[in-house]
């Protein structure tokens, strides 16, 4: 009896660990977009299987004390909306997903992929 009891607890607990566990979710795919650094070159960024549903500063164009990046290409499974602003301000522009490459005069400094439930 008491090895019923234990075993009934163990799989009650087990079933309240279960939807808490897990990896975080990410849009499927590459995300780019190019940016000048310090020196004057030009870099191209490519963030693989970016988390959804949060704000991404990027790399290099994620502060608005310097230029911002420009021409997203949104080649993940999940549609995205770039920021001109830090943090996920200012004028936004929405990118479908496995879309096509945007003109160089879109800037960007943030960008937030749709979370799971959104696609």
């Amino acid at each position: 009896m008491k090895l019923r009891t234990a075993l009934g607890s163990a799989l009650a607990a087990l079933a309240l660990v279960l939807p808490l566990a897990g990896p975080a979710q990410a849009a499927q795919g590459d995300f780019h977009y190019t940016y000048v650094d310090g020196f004057g070159q030009e870099r191209l960024v490519d963030l693989h299987d970016p988390v959804s549903g949060k704000c991404i500063n990027l790399h290099g164009v994620g502060d608005d004390e310097v230029p911002p990046g420009y021409a997203p290409h949104n080649e993940t499974d999940t549609a995205a909306t770039v920021y001109v602003g830090a943090n996920c301000t200012g004028p936004e522009w929405r990118l479908r997903e496995h879309g096509r490459p945007t003109r160089d005069a879109l800037e960007l400094r943030s960008v937030r992929f749709d979370a799971p439930g959104l696609r």
